[in-house]
């Protein structure tokens, strides 16, 4: 594991005393001392309950049980397929020519799909250096260029139109769960569960940009779903991704549990050509990304709750709830605005404990984060990094609320971004507002520069932050800023 990726390195030789592995293939980046590893497939190392070891040779299975486990009354499953169903559609103009016509209407309800595997196959690429083209040969990489993206789903489809799967589960799976590719418009996904993945949740939409409005990914939808615990085999995969595709709805899921990101929007590195707008985020409830809920992690760095890449306007991340998020050596962040995002709206958000701070942006421009709560940051609550000469962003009635690290990381210069009307409060400062520094500079001074010349240094007054609950109390200074309460009662699936 090294950044934000894994590399999967075949071992083909070891010299024991000059302490050198010899690999099949080179890791996606260059491995950096420190960085967390894992062996497998070695008879030596079956010394737990519920590990196994595959006698290749002799087709001879090893199996340590679990306590209160007979030999005798266990099922054993070995996967064959790597999909277990194909939606083959033919969007106008697609080089498709074993179907004639779209796939419509079909509706998929109370299934269970599980049991695929997956590994590199000969000759597949990772697409590290191409991440706007489609794979080409590049059998010697370990590993992708980010989210696992060129894992298959065990469930597939192209050409499929008002599709609908409900209260579906996708289980035990050595891949992703499930990818509506090129063509795929207007379907729903619906109270369904994805669990126990060796690769990521769901895919919408492709690395590739389609100029045919046919042959685009769009107007998805994903709803009321159970997304958790996986990346157990490619653990840089993610909950849901989302690529060049628009006007996709993403409300009302739980997407928990991942080594790396719970939402990933958008496959374009900076202001060039996107397709990734007017995405809607809403009502999700999104938690322990990096760190799993039993403790384990973090391995990867540079990641968020949620995660956007490009040009995206119309995109809106409202009312949703990301709290414990973790990163090992930097970027934990809770709404991680990366490379050149823009035009998006995050409004009435609740984001707390986190590694890096509640909110990143590392550029972009014409964002605006307004009326969020962002609190308990361990290293830092807010990060900028690159000045650019247009406006960043715009960051206004939030709530940054902390006891420990510093309020703002990474370059603050150049002052293109408007800060204004929000509360600051460090619980370890009490109310002495003098002591809280901005980019190194108190608030007279962060004030002459033109930011938080209307913002306030007090207690916002939560119902019970002990308990989690950042809702305010009717008399917070909060709303003499224009705060409005966040009501997040509603957040995560309905009818649970």
């Amino acid at each position: 594991m090294n950044r934000w990726v894994e590399s999967r390195l075949p071992v083909m030789g070891v010299d024991s005393a000059q302490r050198v592995f010899r690999f099949a293939k080179r890791s996606v980046f260059q491995l950096a001392p420190g960085d967390p590893y894992y062996v497998e497939n070695i008879f030596e190392a079956l010394d737990e309950p519920g590990e196994w070891f595959l006698e290749k040779q002799t087709g001879r299975l090893y199996y340590l049980p679990r306590p209160g486990e007979r030999w005798e009354e266990l099922e054993a499953i070995a996967p064959v397929l790597v999909q277990v169903m194909r939606l083959e559609g033919a969007p106008s103009g697609s080089t498709n020519r074993t179907q004639a016509a779209l796939i419509r209407g079909i509706t998929f309800r109370g299934l269970t799909f599980c049991h695929t595997e997956w590994c590199f196959p000969e000759g597949f690429s990772s697409g590290k250096d191409r991440p706007n083209v489609a794979p080409a040969p590049e059998p010697n990489v370990g590993g992708f260029a980010q989210a696992a993206v060129g894992v298959p789903a065990a469930v597939w489809a192209e050409g499929a139109r008002e599709c609908v799967f409900e209260r579906c589960r996708f289980l035990h799976l050595g891949t992703y769960g499930l990818e509506l590719s090129q063509g795929c418009q207007s379907n729903r996904l619906a109270q369904c569960e994805f669990a126990d993945l060796g690769a990521g949740g769901l895919k919408l939409g492709e690395t590739v940009l389609r100029a045919e409005p046919a042959r685009q990914t769009r107007g998805n939808e994903i709803t009321d779903c159970h997304i958790h615990d996986g990346g157990l085999l490619f653990a840089s995969a993610v909950g849901i991704w989302v690529g060049h595709s628009p006007d996709n709805r993403i409300v009302h899921n739980s997407i928990h549990d991942w080594y790396y990101t719970g939402i990933s929007i958008g496959w374009s590195w900076g202001y060039g050509r996107a397709m990734a707008s007017n995405n809607l985020v809403e009502f999700n409830e999104v938690h322990h990304i990096g760190v799993k809920s039993d403790g384990d992690g973090p391995i990867l760095s540079d990641m968020g709750g949620i995660y956007t890449l490009g040009l995206q306007p119309g995109t809106k991340i409202v009312n949703n709830v990301w709290h414990d998020i973790a990163a090992i050596r930097y970027g934990g962040w809770g709404i991680y605005f990366d490379e050149g995002s823009s035009g998006i709206l995050a409004i009435s958000n609740v984001v707390y404990r986190t590694t890096h701070g509640g909110f990143h942006q590392h550029y972009g421009e014409t964002n605006l984060v307004w009326n969020n709560i962002f609190a308990f940051g361990r290293d830092a609550q807010l990060q900028r990094t690159r000045p650019e000469p247009h406006r960043s962003f715009g960051f206004s009635t939030n709530i940054v609320y902390f006891s420990a690290g510093g309020l703002l990381a990474g370059d603050w210069s150049g002052d293109n971004y408007e800060m204004d009307r929000n509360l600051y409060f460090d619980t370890r400062l009490g109310t002495n507002a003098a002591s809280l520094l901005f980019a190194g500079a108190n608030l007279t001074g962060w004030r002459k520069r033109g930011h938080d010349v209307n913002s306030m240094f007090a207690d916002p007054q939560f119902v019970g932050v002990a308990q989690d609950d950042f809702q305010v109390k009717p008399d917070s200074p909060a709303s003499r800023l224009g705060f409005m309460p966040i009501d997040v009662s509603d957040v995560g699936p309905r009818g649970r």
